[in-house]
């Protein structure tokens, strides 16, 4: 007989809202996922709330985001408080999620988002006896490999979430195997559930039309979208600009500085465009709304993600949904996004004279460009928000039907 799905899912994702503007603050692609997942989950008719932290004063108590889905903003340490400090309010989350679900939502699974609110789902998941989800968007350990270390805390609490976790969502078959790779086996289920694309808001339109309501010219345009801190590689951006032999092209910047090192790094980037003599043809663009995003890919030639590490790649989805090619890191999920020289390119090791080289391809070779448009608008389309809801419902619904996982 086949098992009952779940109908309703506590979301949690403290740190961040999904309500939030992605490139602000610590806002950024897992907003959109959790925000869009969640939302795709609720139309399947599954009742979702999520949990954040409330980040602002006069939030109100619960926003009806949906039928079928709400958020509950969560009162827990000052709003201004440092993502390094959240730790010290999980405690106080998790008591008042705890308290929200007994008295009114009665959840049947936990689905946390991110190594804080995992802390939080790993505590709840006893206190209720309740299956844990985790997705965590970034883990530790991958970030060390590629120069990004995390705290040795953060690590072992990763560690203890993924060894008492149901079932761990990672975005693509790549994260997967190299989560095995760098975990080993785990008790749960890890499963795929790959992002989609909101193909109301990202697809093709006309370049001319959007560099008109930017104000810009029929210059080549390279386009960086994300949050300014070391992770996500705007230096490499601008070092591509400085190493091309199109001295009119222009490189928009549209995120705003994240994290500890988001102010350091944003000054960083600003000498650093001095230095090679380019920063009169850079332009930082305050975040914008996600849904505006659009205007931007479709403005640009190439679509730069020259990240560290990437989980998945969304600004690399949204671009090619919207015609652009793509020239990314071969790292993560964007090797599943990118297959190299059909959508975009791949480039090993954020090589920048390789970065600069591949742009140069797509600028000088009107063909390739238009060929490259049509193939990343056509892979894009494999990928939807609701084939992911879909398809976490099917794995959720195995909950009933089988044990809970046992802490290691």
């Amino acid at each position: 007989m086949a098992a009952t799905p779940a109908q309703r899912v506590a979301v949690l994702s403290l740190h961040t809202s999904p309500l939030a503007q992605p490139g602000v603050g610590d806002g950024g692609g897992m907003n959109v996922y959790v925000r869009e997942l969640t939302s795709s989950l609720a139309r399947l008719g599954v009742e979702c709330t999520t949990y954040t932290r409330a980040w602002k004063r006069g939030l109100p108590d619960v926003v009806e985001i949906e039928p079928n889905h709400r958020l509950v903003h969560v009162r827990a340490g000052d709003v201004d408080l440092p993502k390094e400090q959240l730790i010290n309010i999980v405690p106080e989350f998790t008591d008042a999620v705890g308290h929200y679900i007994r008295t009114h939502s009665r959840a049947q699974v936990i689905h946390a988002n991110y190594w804080l609110s995992g802390l939080a789902g790993h505590q709840l998941k006893h206190e209720l006896n309740l299956p844990l989800v985790t997705t965590f968007h970034t883990l530790a350990r991958v970030k060390a490999m590629h120069g990004d270390a995390e705290s040795a805390a953060r690590e072992l609490t990763e560690s203890a979430i993924i060894g008492c976790s149901d079932a761990i969502f990672v975005s693509c078959e790549e994260e997967r195997q190299q989560f095995r790779e760098v975990y080993g086996a785990s008790p749960g289920t890890v499963e795929v559930i790959t992002p989609g694309v909101d193909r109301a808001y990202f697809s093709p339109g006309s370049r001319a039309g959007a560099r008109s309501a930017l104000g810009l010219a029929s210059h080549p345009v390279l386009l960086f979208v994300g949050r300014i801190q070391p992770l996500k590689g705007v230096d490499v951006a601008v070092e591509t600009l400085a190493a091309l032999s199109h001295r009119d092209a222009v490189l928009l910047i549209v995120g705003g500085a994240s994290g500890m090192a988001g102010d350091l790094e944003l000054a960083r980037v600003i000498a650093l465009a001095e230095r090679l003599g380019v920063s009169d043809r850079v332009k930082f663009i305050a975040p914008q709304p996600h849904h505006l995003l659009s205007t931007y890919y479709r403005a640009a030639d190439v679509v730069l993600v020259p990240s560290r590490s990437e989980s998945f790649g969304l600004v690399a989805l949204e671009a090619s949904a919207c015609g652009t090619p793509v020239v990314a890191t071969a790292v993560g999920g964007l090797l599943s996004l990118v297959e190299d020289g059909v959508n975009g390119f791949l480039v090993p090791d954020r090589d920048v004279d390789l970065f600069a080289r591949r742009v140069t391809e797509v600028l000088d070779d009107s063909h390739l460009a238009q060929r490259m448009s049509s193939q990343a608008v056509l892979r894009s389309s494999r990928y939807s928000w609701q084939h992911a809801a879909m398809r976490m419902r099917r794995v959720v619904a195995e909950f009933a039907r089988r044990d809970l996982v046992l802490c290691e």
